[in-house]
């Protein structure tokens, strides 16, 4: 198990020290296979600074550009979230019957028919999700037109069943408490906004990730889609908080460790497409938490980064 500590350091630093900080741990705690949790959050803090000075030393793209790309990423994967079940269940050709994700016509296709129902060709979420594969591979000239095609499906929602109802009319995306649906243009229009951006420029400029970052989003597809979690239930909401809660503490220990302003933007962009959702839907909230405290968990991040990189650049000044 404690080779699993090695995943949050980049691959030279695996390659070159691997085997010894596993020594190591083997020493210091013999006969264990997970070493104590104070040793596994240094250890993982470590390894993402080490990923962060690595992202920072490559010089082959700019600070902007690569965190425009970040941006468009976790948008795709904002945008895929509510939509983990239906997708899983569509490859598969399962019909979930009642326990559809709370959308109109969500469980029927055009294999599993009934009475009274609407039939469509293509789930919505196929969509975000050619666009965070697209994204992962350093391809946005790929990912652009499925962007685009997130804006008509939304702005069609009254008369466009190639998608169905599902995800358009009914509940999506909840995180903190701010229902977005695909009729909400902002998520959408951010996501293409940054695919244009970055099929404007030369593709050897973008980074390209290895397909095994899809496993995480594999496996959740297949825990929503066997369990049936919805984005509605408890434990949706609870896992997701968590998972946010771990990337915005990443990004704080990434800022902190080089001073570098990239993974700002990404936190940037969903506090501004999740707090306009709740501007406009205050009436959708599931009031988890009171709403002044969900927009100052929103907000509280961007001037914590800010400043933390600003400290950082200090030091490396006084240094």
């Amino acid at each position: 198990m404690n080779r699993l500590l090695l995943a949050a350091y980049p691959e030279p630093y695996r390659s070159r020290q691997g085997e010894e900080l596993l020594a190591c741990l083997a020493e210091a705690y013999p006969g264990r296979s997970w070493p104590p949790p104070r040793e596994v959050v240094a250890l993982t803090s470590a390894g993402v600074q080490a990923r962060a000075r690595a992202v920072v030393d490559d010089t082959a793209r700019a600070w902007w550009l690569d965190g425009i790309h970040l941006t468009a990423l976790v948008l795709a994967a904002l945008a895929l979230v509510p939509y983990l079940q239906d997708v899983w269940h569509w490859a598969l050709h399962i019909d979930p019957g009642r326990q559809a994700i709370a959308f109109d016509f969500s469980g029927w296709y055009p294999w599993a028919q009934g009475p009274d129902t609407r039939t469509r060709l293509l789930p919505y979420g196929l969509l975000p999700l050619v666009c965070l594969i697209a994204l992962l591979r350093g391809k946005p000239w790929i990912a652009l037109p499925a962007a685009a095609t997130m804006i008509y499906a939304g702005a069609t929602f009254n008369s466009n069943t190639f998608f169905g109802d599902e995800g358009k009319a009914g509940l999506g995306y909840y995180g903190l408490g701010a229902p977005i649906t695909a009729r909400d243009l902002v998520l959408s229009g951010a996501l293409c906004a940054a695919c244009a951006a970055l099929a404007a420029c030369r593709p050897g400029r973008l980074r390209r990730h290895s397909y095994r970052w899809l496993v995480p989003v594999v496996l959740a597809m297949f825990v929503a889609g066997s369990l049936h979690i919805t984005s509605v239930s408890p434990a949706f909401q609870r896992g997701l908080f968590a998972l946010e809660a771990v990337a915005l503490i990443a990004a704080w220990v990434a800022t902190a460790a080089t001073g570098d302003y990239r993974w700002l933007i990404p936190v940037a962009a969903v506090a501004f497409v999740r707090t306009q959702a709740i501007v406009v839907q205050p009436n959708g909230f599931m009031r988890s938490l009171p709403d002044l405290v969900v927009l100052l968990l929103l907000i509280a991040p961007l001037p914590v980064l800010a400043i933390a990189a600003q400290r950082r650049q200090s030091r490396a000044l006084l240094e």
